[in-house]
């Protein structure tokens, strides 16, 4: 139930090196239940891990990141979802999904992302550079709108020309 599977995500590192493709671990949350009923031996009740949802591991990419136990269980990233492009009348038949940190390890913020200020070239703004713009950001992809986790696919650097077209235009726009 712990097993790790691993899928191909685009990697922005923060520091200035180029994208490249790295591997994004995922494995299944367990969920503790608790069964009311005779199915299990004819026990009233009965305790169980089920698995829950396929959970994404991009802090394994994400330097200075908090460690998601000292925060109560919360992830100390969050995401958002690319679907559509400007001017594009039709969602994405396979959608991504962008990683980005939000507590560090020390309080600080995170560095900007060199990276995503180069493809914005001079439209980026320091004063609006959060969230995309800040530490190293994973970039999945997915096959189930309503399912991101647990339709995890497979991308590859012929996603990123339309990634960098999403990081010039409308990165600033989700900021």
């Amino acid at each position: 139930m712990d097993q790790l599977v691993p899928y191909q995500a685009i990697f922005f590192p923060a520091d200035g090196r180029p994208p490249s493709v790295v591997q994004l671990m995922t494995r299944y949350e367990t969920i503790l239940s608790l069964s009311i009923g005779s199915d299990r031996r004819h026990s009233p009740t009965h305790y169980g891990h089920n698995p829950g949802p396929r959970m994404p591991h991009p802090e394994a990419h994400m330097d200075f990141i908090a460690e998601s136990s000292g925060l109560g269980g919360a992830k100390p990233w969050k995401y958002f979802i690319v679907d559509s492009l400007d001017m594009m009348n039709k969602k994405f038949t396979h959608p991504y999904i962008v990683y980005y940190p939000t507590v560090s390890r020390d309080g600080m913020p995170f560095p900007i992302n060199k990276s995503i200020r180069d493809i914005q070239g001079p439209d980026f703004q320091e004063k609006y550079a959060w969230r995309v713009s800040q530490g190293n950001i994973i970039i999945g992809k997915f096959r189930d709108h309503d399912q991101p986790f647990t339709s995890m696919m497979d991308a590859s650097m012929a996603d990123f020309p339309i990634l960098k077209n999403f990081i010039r235009t409308r990165a600033r726009q989700q900021c």
